[in-house]
């Protein structure tokens, strides 16, 4: 009996631990640089503002003239913005160089008392928030061509990888944080397309900078959010940009999947979303201040209840579970292939 006490104790005491350890907050943060891109809408935009109110020095990077300037209108003074794609190696380039003139026209010489020595107090960029991205077409594979997986590989892996590299320097100076943005699509594909490619790839990227890193002092992070209503999931966008594939397949393809795959299709995709698409995102941005103030982030943020009670355990079970479940939302074909 005394065993089991003990034994419930201890897990008490380690869950006590863990509660403790989660709500330990880095000091003197106030007036820190951080730099978050994709801020037009959904995740970034909101991460801009709540950050801009906490009193950090954001750098957001907008891709469009309209989402920048509704971003300065509801935003301080001191919160800068920056026009970027994440595909134009050389728009990165400058907005790098910026970001390090400005970072360093901070640096300061202070006097301390002791032995009247001084200390070179350097800022450096204390958080990159990696959030950009885009969903490109999602159907399956032998609908698309090479150029439908280019765009969101680009924007979503080659673009974070490439802000990052441009930054790191920055970061190291600092010890700060990078907090990329994935997606539960890293971890299990439920659908043809660049987008899923891309965010495992993101995931790679990830695991391996942070090891790199550990040595540096800087931390990384990464978000996994579930189904969130965004622009980029917008399934009306998703399902129009679908329809324009589907009727530019040749007449084979069309056939073996069936006249009325497509309506069939969308009725089961529109089932889904109200299912589990959340409308308030603010759950993925908390997860970004955690990650960017915590003394102890997580390496990996799952956030959503469909990300956390689905999508997560379903990853990490066999193959033919996954494929079992995954494929009661797709639409049987008109004449089946199998054998």
């Amino acid at each position: 009996m005394l065993y089991y006490i003990l034994f419930f104790l201890g897990i008490i005491s380690l869950w006590w631990h863990w509660r403790a350890r989660r709500r330990m907050k880095v000091t003197n943060l106030t007036g820190k640089y951080i730099f978050i891109t994709g801020c037009d809408t959904g995740f970034g935009n909101m991460a801009a503002k709540v950050f801009d109110k906490k009193g950090f020095r954001v750098f957001a990077s907008c891709l469009t003239e309209t989402g920048a300037k509704e971003l300065k209108a509801v935003t301080s003074k001191q919160l800068q913005i920056v026009l970027l794609d994440v595909r134009d190696s050389d728009s990165i380039k400058k907005v790098a160089a910026k970001v390090k003139a400005e970072v360093q026209s901070e640096e300061t010489w202070k006097k301390i008392s002791l032995e009247g020595c001084f200390v070179h107090l350097v800022s450096g960029l204390w958080g990159l928030v990696n959030n950009a991205g885009i969903m490109g077409i999602s159907a399956p594979t032998d609908w698309l061509d090479i150029e439908h997986f280019r765009e969101p590989i680009e924007v979503n892996l080659i673009g974070l990888i490439n802000v990052t590299i441009n930054m790191l320097p920055l970061i190291k100076k600092a010890k700060g944080r990078i907090v990329n943005v994935s997606s539960v699509g890293g971890r299990l594909a439920f659908s043809g397309g660049g987008y899923f490619a891309s965010k495992f790839g993101v995931e790679g990227f990830n695991d391996s900078l942070r090891r790199d890193m550990k040595a540096f002092g800087v931390k990384v992070c990464c978000i996994q959010p579930g189904l969130f209503k965004t622009a980029l999931s917008n399934p009306t966008k998703i399902m129009k940009e679908k329809e324009v594939i589907w009727n530019k397949l040749p007449p084979d393809i069309k056939m073996q999947y069936g006249e009325d795959y497509f309506q069939k299709d969308a009725a089961k995709k529109q089932k889904l979303s109200k299912m589990c698409l959340k409308e308030d995102i603010s759950p993925v941005v908390q997860c970004m201040e955690h990650a960017l103030t915590s003394l102890h982030p997580h390496a990996h943020y799952i956030v959503g209840q469909d990300a956390k009670l689905f999508w997560n355990p379903l990853s990490r079970m066999p193959a033919i579970i996954q494929d079992f479940l995954l494929l009661q939302n797709r639409v049987e074909l008109a004449v089946s292939h199998a054998k």
